[in-house]
């Protein structure tokens, strides 16, 4: 086996890391797919899937074409070493997925609740997968590696429109699982400032035209006596 260059061997590790994010990813994807009622979303589920199974298989093919073998981590010391390395890397990352998984089938109160944790975990793990491609990119072009930098700025695309479809997507999680999680009459306090205070207005409303009428009720009643007092003077003068 040709010792690999130094450029290659970290061309190589940086595809490892997204060839070990993308196999993460499908764990994840493939426990959340049966978790949502959304119709829009669970399509987009199921598309970006099909993706990043494509992705694993891209960057597969990438890493045994620079001569390296995916999942395997090349360091200096001998093959074994890196074989050693490989299988623990290989192991980590299908625990952390699976236990990834296992969490996320568990999580939250309502469907609503779930979709919106699961959305969140999913932007974060397509920005970090956003933030390896940019760098693969990055590197690839500084070393004139011209199908490295370009199968990873495709797949930095695909990315970017999952997340910017997550973004769209949290807010309207978030308003459902207000629905769903909390009463009505929480949902807006304003609100139910307004109707107190329109009804305190009512009821101040209400006791001035009172005190109104009793008024008017007494100057009546004052203007009455006044008449009868004049009426009876009237009377006696005669």
């Amino acid at each position: 086996m040709a010792e690999l260059s130094a450029r290659d061997s970290k061309l190589i590790q940086y595809l490892n890391e997204a060839y070990g994010k993308e196999k993460q990813l499908e764990t994840t994807l493939q426990a959340h797919i049966p978790m949502t009622d959304r119709a829009p979303y669970k399509r987009r589920l199921q598309q970006h899937l099909k993706e990043t199974k494509g992705h694993s298989r891209d960057l597969e093919r990438r890493i045994k074409k620079l001569g390296g073998k995916a999942e395997e981590i090349s360091i200096p010391g001998g093959e074994a070493a890196a074989q050693a390395a490989s299988a623990v890397q290989s192991v980590a990352q299908r625990a952390a997925a699976f236990a990834q998984g296992s969490l996320h089938a568990m999580r939250g109160a309502s469907g609503s609740e779930k979709m919106l944790k699961n959305a969140k975990d999913e932007l974060a793990d397509e920005w970090h997968e956003i933030a390896g491609y940019n760098a693969i990119e990055a590197l690839a072009t500084a070393v004139g590696d011209g199908e490295t930098a370009a199968l990873a700025k495709r797949i930095r695309r695909e990315e970017e429109r999952m997340a910017n479809f997550l973004e769209r997507l949290i807010p309207q999680l978030a308003k459902g699982v207000a629905t769903t999680e909390i009463p009505a009459s929480e949902r807006h306090p304003t609100g139910g400032r307004r109707a107190r205070t329109s009804r305190a207005r009512t009821r101040a409303a209400t006791a001035s035209r009172s005190r109104a009428s009793a008024s008017s009720r007494s100057r009546t009643a004052a203007s009455r006596r006044s008449a009868a007092r004049r009426s009876g003077s009237a009377s006696s003068s005669s």
